[in-house]
């Protein structure tokens, strides 16, 4: 069984930040692209950013100079740093990972969901 757990949501003022992670847990051979995405109430679910396991790294245009993506693949650990902080960022963000478990079996899989709410 793999799972993905993220942490790190709450409430911030508009201009704050907050630190996201996700961390991978199970039978896992090897972690492929992993991303974060989002879904604001009433809209559809959005792709915030992924990073590829080389390290490579792609933002949708409203978060381009705000949000950082990174990982840690020694913990299977996948993190968004975001600053200024602004309403139209509240939103649930998932955690998002391409896993190859042992035994070969290629899978996508999804966290549960963190809350992220900014105040104006």
């Amino acid at each position: 069984q793999v799972q993905l757990v993220e942490s790190g949501g709450g409430l911030v003022q508009a201009g704050g930040s907050l630190r996201l992670s996700c961390v991978a847990s199970g039978i896992i051979a090897r972690i492929n692209t992993m991303g974060w995405y989002r879904q604001a109430p009433g809209k559809q679910r959005e792709l915030v950013a992924f990073i590829t396991s080389g390290g490579s790294t792609n933002y949708a245009d409203s978060v381009k100079g705000r949000f950082t993506i990174s990982r840690d693949n020694a913990k299977k650990t996948v993190y968004l740093q975001m600053n200024s902080l602004n309403a139209e960022d509240t939103a649930v963000e998932y955690c998002n990972a391409e896993i190859v478990r042992v035994g070969g079996q290629r899978g996508d899989y999804w966290g549960q969901g963190t809350q992220v709410t900014v105040s104006s």
